[in-house]
């Protein structure tokens, strides 16, 4: 066993013949290339590993920006569903007569309570009224245009009747008001 030790020993010590600078720079370019590949492939797992990072944080911040809107905009349908609710309300009491209303006195008063609560709900969940007022100017991002008539004294674009009001929910358009608007032309206005 010592002799087997002894002579890789002196096998290590003593040069090869075989051994010539040209295998050395086979060698050398081998084990490039091989460090070039593992590069490479380090700067490709990088790459990828910089992308699923990149993806992971979209993917965060878009869950949170559709957990903001569903939270948000969530009940717009409901909110649409209730607003001819608050149009019938609004045209019942629009339509009481004096004499009506002494006649009648605790019912109207439950009405306009119920009304007051109504509007207090949509207030506290960010449903606006949209209520145009005869004169202002037409808005398209926010009225709904059903007729057109020339009426003395406005401007093409005017309001002249309001219908319906509107409703925004937050920032959102819920439904647009419903107006009339002048079609009289700028130069027959005085």
């Amino acid at each position: 066993m010592a002799e087997a030790k002894k002579d890789v020993v002196d096998e290590m010590e003593q040069p090869d013949d075989e051994f010539t600078s040209e295998q050395t720079l086979d060698d050398l370019e081998a084990d490039f290339d091989e460090i070039e590949a593992l590069r490479n492939e380090r700067d490709e797992f990088r790459d990828r590993f910089m992308r699923a990072l990149a993806d992971a944080e979209n993917s965060r911040k878009r869950g949170e920006r559709d957990r903001r809107e569903a939270e948000q905009y969530g009940g717009s349908k409901l909110s649409r569903d209730i607003l001819p609710v608050y149009d019938n309300m609004k045209r019942a009491l629009d339509a009481v007569t004096d004499e009506q209303r002494e006649a009648s006195k605790a019912l109207i008063e439950g009405i306009e309570l119920t009304m007051r609560e109504l509007l207090n709900v949509f207030q506290k969940h960010g449903i606006e009224r949209v209520a145009p007022q005869i004169g202002d100017r037409f808005d398209p991002q926010l009225h709904q245009a059903m007729f057109e008539a020339p009426v003395p004294n406005t401007k093409a674009g005017d309001i002249i009747q309001v219908m319906t009001e509107g409703f925004m929910l937050h920032d959102r358009l819920l439904r647009p008001a419903q107006v009339g608007v002048s079609s009289t032309p700028a130069w027959s206005a005085s």
